[in-house]
C-alpha cells in the first residue's frame, strides 16, 4: 500500500498496534479501532481520558518511546509532522503513513485509504461526515480572516484544509496584502472593513480569548470559535458544522467572489 505521499507502506492486516502523531488522527482512529491505539502526543486530548502511552508532541515525537511500544503502524501528517521525525522512525523499521490533508473531501478520502490499508473497512462515521458536509462549497457570501497568532499575526491561506472547510458554509478566506499558505500580514490590514467582513480568532494555535484579540479590532468585528471546529478532521466534523453555523450566523453577507 502507499500512503498520501507516494510512499510504499508495508502492513500485515488487520492492523492490531497504532501510534498517532496527529490530534485529529487520534480521535479518528479512537472512534474506528479504539483497542488498535497504543500511543498518541501530549496534544491528542480526544477522545476524553484517552488512556494510552504518551511520545511527545507533534513536532518533537519521542522516536525511542514510539519504537518502544512496537506499532504495526505509525500514522502521522504532511502538515503537522516534520519529515525528519518520519524519517528517524523508518530508519528505525517502523511502518509509517502519512496523510496529506487540504480539502474536506480530501480527510475523507485520506482516511478511507488509511483504514482500507490497515484492514479494518470505512466506520459509519465516515460516511456521515460526507452527508453532512457536501462536496460542494458554497456560493460566497462574505470574506473572512482566520488569525492563528498573534504578534506577529499571521492567519490561514490557501491551499488549506481550513479554508476549504469554511468555503462550504459560504466564506472565502483571504488574507490581505500577503499570500501563503500561513502568511503574516499586517494587523491594520485585518481592521479593514473594505477587505474584510470578520476575523475568526480560535483557541489554537493561539490563544485566543474575549480579552486578548478582539481589543486589536476597532473596525471589522471579530468572531470566538473553536478551533478544533475549523482544522480538525476525522469525527470532529461531524459536530463542527452545525457548530459553525449557529457561531458564524451574525457575519453579515455580501456578494464576494471567490478571490
Amino acid at each position: 500500500m502507499r500512503d498520501d505521499l507516494g510512499h510504499r507502506v508495508r502492513l500485515e492486516g488487520p492492523v492490531r498496534r497504532v501510534v498517532s502523531l496527529v490530534p485529529s488522527l487520534t480521535e479518528a482512529v479512537a472512534a474506528t479501532r479504539p483497542g488498535a491505539l497504543v500511543g498518541a502526543t501530549d496534544w491528542c486530548v480526544r477522545p476524553a481520558r484517552l488512556d494510552v502511552a504518551r511520545v511527545r508532541g507533534t513536532k518533537n515525537p519521542d522516536v525511542a518511546a514510539v519504537v518502544a511500544l512496537e506499532p504495526d503502524v505509525v500514522v502521522a501528517n504532511k502538515e503537522e509532522n516534520r519529515e525528519i521525525d518520519v524519517r528517524r522512525l523508518r530508519a528505525e523499521g517502523v511502518q509509517v503513513w502519512v496523510t496529506d490533508i487540504e480539502t474536506v473531501p480530501g480527510a475523507v478520502a485520506s482516511m478511507g485509504r488509511l483504514f482500507d490499508a490497515c484492514g479494518w473497512g470505512l466506520p459509519a462515521w465516515l460516511g456521515q461526515v460526507e452527508s453532512v458536509w457536501g462536496f460542494r462549497p458554497l456560493p460566497p457570501r462574505a470574506r473572512v480572516a482566520v488569525a492563528v497568532w498573534r504578534d506577529p499575526w499571521l492567519v490561514v491561506g490557501r491551499p488549506t484544509f481550513t479554508a476549504d472547510l469554511l468555503s462550504r458554509l459560504g466564506l472565502t478566506v483571504v488574507s490581505p496584502g500577503a499570500t501563503g499558505r500561513y502568511p503574516h500580514v499586517d494587523p491594520a490590514a485585518l481592521d479593514d472593513p473594505s477587505a474584510l467582513d470578520a476575523v475568526l480568532l480560535p483557541d489554537e494555535p493561539y490563544p485566543f480569548t474575549p480579552a486578548d484579540g478582539p481589543d486589536a479590532f476597532a473596525r471589522v468585528p471579530t468572531v470566538l470559535v473553536d478551533g478544533r471546529h475549523l482544522t480538525w478532521y476525522g469525527p470532529a466534523l461531524l459536530e463542527s458544522h452545525a457548530r459553525l453555523v449557529r457561531a458564524l450566523a451574525g457575519i453579515p453577507a455580501r456578494g464576494v467572489t471567490d478571490g
